[in-house]
Parts: C-alpha cells; structure tokens; sequence
C-alpha cells in the first residue's frame, strides 16, 4: 500500500516466518502490544476469529512498508539483531567488511553483529540496500534515498494552449461580474464571492484574474493567491496551470511557489503569479525578506482563499504592509468562501470588514426551488444524505474549554472517544456494511485513531491508509492519488484533508469527531458534494458518529445543517 508492491509483501512474509522464523514478540514490539490488543479485541468482536501469528506479522509489514527494518529504535534494532544473528558466518563477515565501524578493527565474526545493527539507517542508503540485499529482502525494504526526491522548483514557466471544459451559465455569469469590478478603480475593487463547496469557484477567480492582469503580467506585475495549506496551494496552481494553457496566449506565464518553504532568488522574479500560504508570507515580512517586500510593492491583485481566515491579525498586518510597500496604491483583492451551512450575517461580516462587493450566483429559481435544489437537480452538486449514528453513550465538556473563536476545544474529549474500544468496534462495523466499490473518507478522533482505524480494516482485507500530519508528503500525494483511482477504499485521516482535497467520486463521507464549528464541518463535508456535472456523484452519503455531550453550549455542526440534506435518518448503534 505504500512503496512495496503485494508480491514484495508476501515475499518478506515467507522470510521473516518461514526462512528466518522470526519471533512474533519481535515483531509485535514494533508495532506496539497496545495497539495490537485493540484490533484483537475488535477482530474477535466483529468475526469471532483472532490473529494468527502470520496475519500479525503481514499486518506489521504492510503498516511499516519500506520502513520495517529503519530507525534506531530498541525494537527495531532487535528485529535487525535477530535477522543478522541468522547469516552464514562467512555471509555476515562479507556484510561487515563492506559495511566496517571505522573506529574499531573487528575481525570475530560474532562481534559483527552490533556494530552493523548500531549503524545509522539512511533510508534509500547503501547499508540500508546492502542488509536487505544480503537477507534476500527486496530493496524496496531499503526505501527510497530522500535525498534523490527531486523538490519542486520555486517557480514554473507555464507554456499556453490548453483545452477545458467551457463556464457553464451561472460560472460566466460570475466571470462577467468579476471583471466588472476588476475595472473599477482604488478600494472598489474589492470583493467577496461566495459559492457552495464544489461549484468551481477556484476556477471563476483563476480564469477572471488572469485575464485581467495580463497587461500587468506584461509589466512585471504580480498576481497573488494567499491559502492556508500545501493542498490549496498545489490545487491552486494546477488551475492556474490549466487555465493559461487553456488561452491561446502566445507568452508564458511564470508561476511561482512560495510556500512549504520554497525559496525564491532575486534573480528569478520578472512578474507573474505568486501561489503563497499565509504563513510563509507573514513570517517572511517580519524577518524583512526582500522578495516578499518587492513582490508586494508590484502586486496587480490578490485573492484569499478560504476568505473567512482573513479576519485573523497576520491577514490585516499583511495587507497594511503590502499598502505601505505599494505607497497607499489600491489594487484588487478579493476573497473566496463557500457557505452551505453559513447563515447570510456570517457572510456579511466579511464583506463588510474589507468594504467589499458581495458576488455570487444569480439563478433562474421556480416557486418551490432553493439554489441549494437548483444545484442539485441541474447535476453541479451532489445530493448529500446524512445517517446518524446515536452511541447513547454520555460525556461531559469541560464549559472551561473554548478556542479563542468561541469554539468547544474537544481535545481531551476527542482522546477519549479515540480510546473507547466499544465505539471504535462499532466504526469498523459500519464501515464493513458499506458497499465494495464505494470511495470512503473517514475523519478520526486523533492521528493515533486513524492509524488504529486504518490497521484494523486492513487486517479485514479492505484497503486503507492513515493520513496525518506527520505523513511524508511524497506518501501523502501518493494515498490520495490511489484513492482517487479507486486502488485505496478507506481514507482515514486527522486534521488534514479539509481544504484543498479533490477527490470528486467520494461516495461516503465518515466523521467521528464532534465539532461545533460550522466553518471546520463544512469543509469536511464538502469534499464529496461535487457533483456529475463536475466530474462528482450523483450522491454523496454523510455518517455522522454522534454521542450525548452534555454542558455543550452551541449545538454540534451537523445539527445546524438540518434544511441542507436531501435525506436524513438516525439510527441506534447497539
């Protein structure tokens, strides 16, 4: 599931139980015995079968991968321990005299063994590939070097001509609406377009601005596109990408990324787009780097993405900087934001705060139909149904506990309900009942939660993978690109693909963590409301794991979405 393929699996897996007859303590202490008692125990529950020690092992290896025998801790060092511990004499001298501690002069085979075991992992390096070569482990076992990653460049000459679908109706009516205010003058040219997640709101902005700011491209303006993650950065750039090419323009256009830390050299900026997550620019203005301040001091326009972030202190400072480096010249920004379950106050604050035209669709409705049906019916949305499941179970919120935006802070809750093994089996037993062929994004508790979840559906035989914060990011593009290709059923994540995830054919969305946080549930809900029109699903089906917690205050999210779902049901878990 991650960078061994299943052949390569099955072969460790006669090695290390038939070859090698590894212990299966050794092994169960690299994946942790905890965590092992909890899927046992959910295992028994749902099949009335335990793990045989070969189905411990198989899980233990498709979990670590091509990182089995990596890192320096105890338990893994045992495993390499044991595994050296069995070579012929004469196989172990030729692996140490290839691999020799060269502060010492050893010439006893059986002191070999633990300064080959001491010596630093460099996963992808020569000992890496030389110990598994020698143990007849493929080298995929070695994993990849990530010093032959190849970083992305800060910036990229995108070449024209490219086809894509055309607007439809209500997108151009956007487009038109954009580019009129674009050519009116100094703070009016500021606005907000609100569009339910889905619509293509990412691409009526991109295809508006480009337009207009050629002639400043020409110039060596900038346009700047400010998001708040790596996802909605790299989303951004393959639309603007697209959208250039799509122009029968005959220049290039640069398009430069500055965000996850990329670097951008003087000598490269001669105008163009600026992709940029808020913190890389933030903090840059305050350490004084020129780039940013030169960027500013030609920006031709601007869109926040996400705009309802914009209220934040390090937004208002960034925009002050950019009108002092500018010398008080005004230039376009706008803000994007989808509101499905946002009441219209919400909406207006925002467009308020920077003084802004408020666009969004105009629709032909008829008597009985909301934009919302009109979305819908014409195939542009999914129809969301939403299930909730009633634990029946009682919990207690700390009313201390709120975010410095009045939100519930549910983070000692959230580990309590990551830990209740009853709740826990009855998530993987709903999750078993869904159809085969179903696409399955599932929000955890915490990154330990999604990991659990994830192991225990894999040792169902249903493809799954965890999708943390602490996910390299080269595994990261390679979960969502098999999910999206249907290759990974069960998506398990925490706190990380809530904006700038696409992934249109998403059948069921699975949240088991309370929010009160209408922006956080929207955003998790809103990855599977794309609909056929857009390359999405008809439907889109929202399970809600919902348990009684008392002194809450707001109302949980879900609640306040009651007029949104085509169909709701509530169900009793037993």
């Amino acid at each position: 599931m991650k960078k061994v393929t299943e052949q390569e699996v099955q072969i460790c897996l006669q090695l290390l139980i038939e070859k090698y007859r590894v212990p299966i303590r050794l092994l169960i202490r690299i994946l942790g015995k905890e965590r092992l008692d909890d899927i046992q125990d959910m295992l028994i529950e749902l099949t009335g079968q335990s793990l045989t020690e070969q189905k411990i092992a198989e899980l233990i290896i498709r979990e670590k991968a091509e990182l089995l025998f990596a890192g320096s801790e105890l338990a893994v060092r045992e495993l390499r321990s044991y595994l050296l511990k069995q070579l012929e004499e004469p196989d172990l001298i030729a692996l140490y005299q290839r691999n020799p501690d060269t502060k010492k002069v050893i010439t006893a085979s059986k002191y070999m063994v633990t300064p080959l075991v001491k010596k630093k992992w460099l996963v992808g390096g020569r000992w890496p590939k030389d110990f598994v070569r020698t143990l007849g482990f493929p080298t995929s076992f070695a994993g990849k070097s990530a010093n032959k990653v190849i970083r992305k460049e800060s910036f990229i000459d995108v070449e024209p001509k490219r086809i894509v679908p055309p607007l439809v109706p209500f997108q151009e009516q956007l487009k038109n609406e954009l580019l009129k205010v674009l050519k009116l003058e100094g703070n009016h040219t500021r606005c907000v377009v609100t569009m339910p997640t889905g619509t293509g709101k990412t691409r009526v902005a991109v295809e508006s601005y480009i337009e207009w700011m050629r002639e400043g491209f020409a110039k060596g303006r900038y346009f700047i596109w400010i998001a708040q993650s790596e996802e909605l950065c790299e989303q951004a750039i393959a639309c603007i990408t697209e959208m250039w090419q799509e122009k029968d323009y005959p220049e290039s256009l640069r398009l430069y990324r500055y965000f996850s830390g990329n670097q951008i050299d003087e000598e490269e900026l001669c105008g163009g787009a600026v992709v940029a997550s808020i913190q890389q620019l933030f903090y840059r203005l305050k350490s004084k780097d020129p780039i940013i301040a030169e960027i500013l001091c030609d920006c031709g326009a601007m869109i926040i993405d996400e705009a309802h972030h914009a209220v934040a202190p390090m937004y208002q400072e960034l925009l002050e900087k950019a009108e002092e480096l500018s010398g008080g010249r005004s230039f376009p920004i706008c803000g994007l934001t989808a509101t499905p379950g946002r009441n219209d106050e919400q909406t207006m604050k925002l467009v308020n705060k920077f003084e802004a035209h408020l666009i969004q669709p105009k629709i032909n409705l008829n008597q009985q139909e909301t934009p919302l049906r009109f979305f819908r019916e014409h195939g542009y949305l999914a129809k969301p149904k939403h299930v909730i499941y009633q634990s029946g179970r009682v919990y207690e919120v700390d009313e201390q506990c709120v975010t410095a935006n009045g939100e519930r802070d549910f983070t000692e809750l959230l580990r309590v309900l990551a830990t209740d093994v009853w709740r826990n089996k009855q998530i993987v037993s709903s999750l078993v009942k869904l159809p085969k062929t179903a696409s399955v994004l599932i929000y955890a508790c915490t990154v330990e939660h999604a990991e659990l979840l994830a192991q225990t559906m894999n040792v169902l035989n249903s493809s799954a993978v965890a999708i943390t914060s602490d996910t390299p990011k080269t595994a990261r593009r390679l979960y969502i690109d098999q999910f999206k290709k249907g290759q990974i059923k069960f998506l398990f994540n925490y706190g990380v693909l809530t904006t700038g995830f696409d992934a249109p054919k998403t059948d069921y969305i699975v949240i088991t963590r309370p929010t009160t946080s209408v922006i956080l549930y929207e955003q998790m809900i809103g990855r599977g409301l794309r609909g056929p029109r857009f390359g999405g699903t008809e439907s889109c089906t929202i399970i809600d794991f919902a348990d009684n917690l008392l002194r809450l205050g707001k109302p949980l999210a879900y609640a306040r979405f009651k007029n949104f779902w085509e169909r709701e049901s509530v169900r009793e878990l037993s």
